[in-house]
This record gives structure tokens, C-alpha cells and sequence, in this order.
């Protein structure tokens, strides 16, 4: 016997701790926070290849979940040839083997079917924050940049509070009605 397997001879006569099981358990729980406060932690050239060594593992481990993936979806059957005459109705079939997933025929059918009944609403296109809002620059040095006007109309909810300007993040622009007045007064 290797001078190495005393523990396992051990075991063999002897058996487990009695919580050994349990604490195994706990162990491998406790393992992704270890390894995740580790990717926190390590900094410079140990952190570079302790990263590049999960990505490596991480990508292994998508491949298997893949692999595993494709056993329980359709696939043609190219190779099969069936002999003889093939009816009408069967001409515009593909071969394919069993699976659980459904095919995309029958889900391709019910959005159409779905669709029929649709009004036909023109599609709303999202706006971009940099469209609706612009960037102010405030402060004696006009370094703070967290207030925003707005440039686009847009709506408010029906709970809508004015904060004092001072503070609001979100300013709607205004006409500057002293400016105006001032003007008709000194033309």
C-alpha cells in the first residue's frame, strides 16, 4: 500500500466522523461566496490569472449545459432519405427527430393568429435620455453635473411635487417673464 493512503485506509476501517457529511455540505455551500470575496479581493497579476482561470471553467461549463441542451431539441435528419414516393402533404416536411421542445411551425402559426386581431398601432420609438435631457453645469467651478434640464415634452405623473429649484434635479424650462417684461419697458 502507497505511504500516501493512510487516510483512506482509515476511513476504510473506521469510517466517516459522524457530521463529516454535514460538514462537507456546509463546506461546498459555503465555497462560491469564498471564491466570489476572492475575485474582490486579489489585485494585480494574481487576480489576471486567477480570472482568466474562472473564465476558462466558466466557459467549459456553458458548453456542457449546451451539449446537454441539444439532446432535448429537434434536429433535422439530412442524411435520411426516404425510398420510394413521397405523398403531397409530406413534400414540404423536413425530416426531424423526436424532442421535447415545440416546433417553431406551430409557434410561428399562433403569432399569426395572434396577430390577425392586432390593431395595426404605429411603434412608439424610445428616447434616449441624452435626447430628453441636458447636462447643466452648476457650482462656483461648474464641476457638479447631477442637474439635468429638459429639452424634450414629456409628462409628469399625477402626484407630481415641485421641490425648491435649489434642489431639483429636473428642471423644466421656463420663459424668463421678467426678462420679457423688462424689454417692453426699456424699448
Amino acid at each position: 500500500m502507497p505511504q500516501n493512503e493512510h487516510i483512506e485506509l482509515h476511513r476504510k476501517r473506521h469510517g466517516y466522523r459522524l457530521d463529516y457529511h454535514e460538514r462537507k455540505r456546509k463546506r461546498e455551500a459555503r465555497e462560491p461566496h469564498k471564491r466570489s470575496h476572492k475575485a474582490r479581493m486579489l489585485t494585480g497579476i494574481k487576480a489576471k490569472l486567477y480570472h482568466k482561470q474562472r473564465h476558462a471553467e466558466k466557459i467549459q461549463m456553458k458548453k456542457t449545459i449546451k451539449m446537454h441542451e441539444e439532446r432535448k431539441t429537434k434536429k433535422k435528419d439530412n442524411d435520411e432519405v426516404p425510398e420510394g414516393a413521397v405523398p403531397a402533404y409530406l413534400l414540404d416536411r423536413e425530416g426531424q427527430s423526436r424532442a421535447k421542445v415545440l416546433s417553431n411551425m406551430i409557434k410561428q402559426k399562433r403569432k399569426e393568429k395572434a396577430g390577425k386581431w392586432d390593431v395595426p398601432i404605429p411603434k412608439v420609438r424610445g428616447v434616449s435620455e441624452n435626447e430628453v435631457f441636458k447636462v447643466l453645469k452648476t457650482g462656483k467651478r461648474r464641476a457638479k453635473q447631477w442637474k439635468r434640464m429638459v429639452t424634450k415634452v414629456c409628462y409628469v405623473g399625477e402626484g407630481f411635487t415641485r421641490k425648491p429649484p435649489k434642489y431639483e434635479r429636473f428642471i423644466r424650462p421656463m420663459v424668463g417673464v421678467l426678462q420679457l417684461i423688462l424689454r417692453d419697458i426699456l424699448c
